[in-house]
C-alpha cells in the first residue's frame, strides 16, 4: 500500500528525531520524488545531510524547500546552516524572514535567537528566546539561551531568575553555575560557594567539574579567599590544558610567521583610503571592552562587536586548505594578497554586524593585534588602539578566565608559564609593529586610563579622529549589549578595583614573575 505524503513526512521526521539518518533520507527522497513541488521532502533531505555534517550539501536542499514554501521552520534551519558556514548576511536575512512569519514552535524560535546572537544582535534575540521559553517553559536549553541574552543586554535580575529556575530542576547544571558566578560580583553576605561545593562533590563528568571549579575560583576570589580560589583554578586549568593538548610552540610559530611576512616592503596593490574602522586590540582581559564602551558612547561610533571579519578575510583570500583560521602556512600565503581585496572582504563581513547609520564603528576582537599589518595595508586611515595592562595582572586575568573552549586564540591561558611566554611574544610583536608602522597604533595603558580617566579618554578620541563627546565619560550608562566576561564591570563607573589583583596570588605566580623579569619585562 502506497504511503501518503503526510505519512512519508511523519516517517522521515520520526527517523530524524531518533537519529536514523539513512531512514530519514530514504523517506525524504521518496517524498521529494513523488511530490517535487512540495517543500517537505527537500527540507528533510537537507536536515539529514546537515545532521551528517554535510552542510554544503544541506544548504541547497533547504533553499529548494524555501523556494517551494517559505515556512518559518525551513528559513530558521537554513539560517542556522548559513551562520555555521559564516555566510552571515544571508543567515541574517533568513532568520529575520523566519521571524516575520510569526512562528509558534519553540525550536524554530530558539534557532532564530541563536542565529541573531551569532550576528551580535543580542537585543534582537530576546524576542524569539522569550517566545521559545513561553512555548516550552520546561526546556532548560531554551531558558539558558534567554538567560544568557538577558545578561548580555543588562537585564541582570531577569538573567538570574532564569538561571535559578534551571537549577531548581537540575541542581547540577554546570553551565548555569558558572554563568551565575560571572553574572555579578559576589560578596561575603551573598554568594553561592556552599552550593557550588555541593555541586562539585556531586559532579560525575569532567567538563561539569571543570566549570564548577571555575565558578568556585571566581566566587572565592570575590569574597577574599585567595588560597582556595587558586587551588580550584589550578586544578581546572591543569585539566583544560591536558584536554586541549596545547604546546606553546604552536603560538610561537604564528608570531614568527607574522614577523617574517611583514618584515619588508608591502605587496603591490591598491588600498581603500577614507574608510576608518577603529580596531581595539590587545591581550584579552586588559580593558578592551572598557575602551570599546567608551568609544561606542560617542555619538558618531557604533560597536560592531568582536568581529571575525579580518581573520576570515585573510583566511579566505590566502586560499590555504587547513581548518585553522590562523596558522603559519596561512600567514605565509597571505603575504601577496592585494590589500584592496582584504578591505572589500572585511567590509562585506563587517556590514552584517552594523545596525545603525553612524559613520564610524569599532571592531574589538583582541587577537586582531596579529593582523595589524594587514589592517593598515588595507585601511590606511584605520585607527588602532592596543590596550596594555600590567604584565602580571594580564597573565593572572588570562589564567583565571574560562575562554570559549574551541577558540584557537586563547589555548595558552590555561598554564601560567604559557601565559607568560605568550605575553613576551605579544610584547615583542607590538614593538615590531611600532618599528614597522611608527605612530600608527596607540598603546593605551589600562592603569593610566583608570587613574587619569578624562585625560586618557581625550587622548583616545584624538587618536581615533573623533571630537570630544562628554558621553564617553559616562560609558557605564551605555545600554548596548556586552557579550564578554567584562559585562558586569563595564556597567559600573571607572574604578581601580582591577589594579594589582595578581598580588593576592603573588607566591603562586612567582615563577612567572621571575621568568618575565629574566626576559626584561618590568612587572611592578
Amino acid at each position: 500500500m502506497l504511503q501518503t505524503h503526510a505519512e512519508l513526512e511523519a516517517q522521515a521526521r520520526k527517523a530524524l528525531q531518533r537519529g536514523d539518518l539513512a531512514a530519514t533520507a530514504a523517506a525524504a527522497r521518496t517524498l521529494a520524488e513523488t511530490a517535487p513541488n512540495q517543500p517537505a521532502g527537500f527540507f528533510l533531505l537537507g536536515m539529514a545531510a546537515a545532521e551528517a555534517g554535510q552542510l554544503r550539501k544541506a544548504v541547497p536542499l533547504l533553499e529548494a524547500a524555501v523556494a517551494r514554501g517559505p515556512e518559518a521552520e525551513y528559513l530558521a534551519q537554513l539560517a542556522k546552516l548559513l551562520i555555521l558556514l559564516r555566510r552571515d548576511g544571508e543567515a541574517g536575512r533568513a532568520a529575520r524572514a523566519a521571524m516575520a512569519l510569526s512562528p509558534g514552535d519553540a525550536l524554530t524560535l530558539d534557532t532564530i535567537g541563536c542565529v541573531l546572537v551569532r550576528l551580535g544582535d543580542h537585543e534582537g534575540s530576546i524576542g524569539p528566546f522569550s517566545a521559545a521559553v513561553a512555548a516550552e517553559p520546561s526546556n532548560s536549553g531554551y531558558r539558558y539561551n534567554l538567560a544568557a541574552a538577558s545578561g548580555f543586554t543588562g537585564r541582570v535580575a531577569e538573567a538570574r531568575a532564569h538561571y535559578e529556575a534551571i537549577l531548581a530542576s537540575d541542581p547540577g547544571d554546570a553551565r548555569v553555575h558558572y554563568a551565575l558566578a560571572i553574572l555579578s560580583r559576589q560578596t561575603t553576605e551573598g554568594n553561592h560557594v556552599p552550593r557550588l561545593e555541593a555541586a562539585l562533590a556531586a559532579a560525575t563528568q569532567p567538563d561539569d567539574a571543570l566549570r564548577i571549579r571555575y565558578a568556585l575560583a571566581k566566587e572565592l576570589e570575590d569574597i577574599g579567599n585567595a588560597g582556595a580560589s587558586y587551588r580550584h583554578l589550578s586544578a581546572a586549568n591543569d585539566l583544560q590544558k591536558h584536554k586541549l593538548g596545547y604546546d606553546f610552540a604552536q603560538d610561537a610559530a604564528i608570531f614568527d610567521a607574522t614577523e617574517a611576512v611583514f618584515d619588508g616592503d608591502p605587496p603591490a596593490g591598491s588600498v581603500t583610503p577614507g574608510v576608518a574602522p577603529i580596531f581595539v586590540v590587545g591581550m584579552p582581559r586588559t580593558g578592551t571592552t572598557l575602551v570599546d564602551r567608551i568609544l561606542s558612547s560617542h555619538r558618531d561610533v557604533e560597536a560592531a562587536g568582536e568581529l571575525q571579519a579580518m581573520p576570515l578575510a585573510v583566511k579566505q583570500l590566502s586560499g590555504t586548505s587547513s581548518r585553522s583560521v590562523i596558522d603559519p602556512a596561512t600567514i605565509a600565503a597571505s603575504a601577496d594578497i592585494d590589500p584592496e581585496k582584504i578591505a572589500a572582504a572585511y567590509l562585506a563581513r563587517a556590514a552584517h554586524h552594523r545596525r545603525t547609520g553612524k559613520p564610524r564603528f569599532t571592531d574589538k576582537l583582541p587577537a586582531n593585534f596579529l593582523y595589524i599589518g594587514h589592517i593598515l595595508r588595507a585601511f590606511p586611515d584605520a585607527r588602532i588602539v592596543c590596550l596594555r595592562r600590567n604584565p602580571m595582572d594580564t597573565i593572572w586575568s588570562n589564567y583565571k578566565n574560562l575562554f570559549a573552549s574551541q577558540s584557537a586564540y586563547y589555548a595558552y591561558s590555561y598554564d601560567l608559564m604559557d601565559a607568560a611566554r605568550y605575553f613576551v611574544r605579544f610584547d615583542r610583536l607590538m614593538g615590531f609593529w611600532e618599528r614597522q608602522l611608527p605612530g600608527r597604533v596607540l598603546q593605551l595603558s589600562y592603569e593610566a586610563l583608570v587613574v587619569d580617566f578624562e585625560e586618557q579618554t581625550r587622548r583616545l578620541l584624538e587618536h581615533c579622529g573623533l571630537d570630544w563627546d562628554p558621553a564617553c565619560l559616562s560609558f557605564h550608562e551605555n545600554d548596548a549589549a556586552v557579550a564578554t566576561p567584562s559585562a558586569a564591570q563595564v556597567r559600573r563607573p571607572i574604578n581601580a578595583d582591577g589594579l594589582g589583583k595578581w598580588r593576592a596570588h603573588a607566591a603562586a605566580l612567582e615563577p612567572a614573575r621571575a621568568w618575565l623579569a629574566g626576559q626584561g619585562i618590568v612587572t611592578d
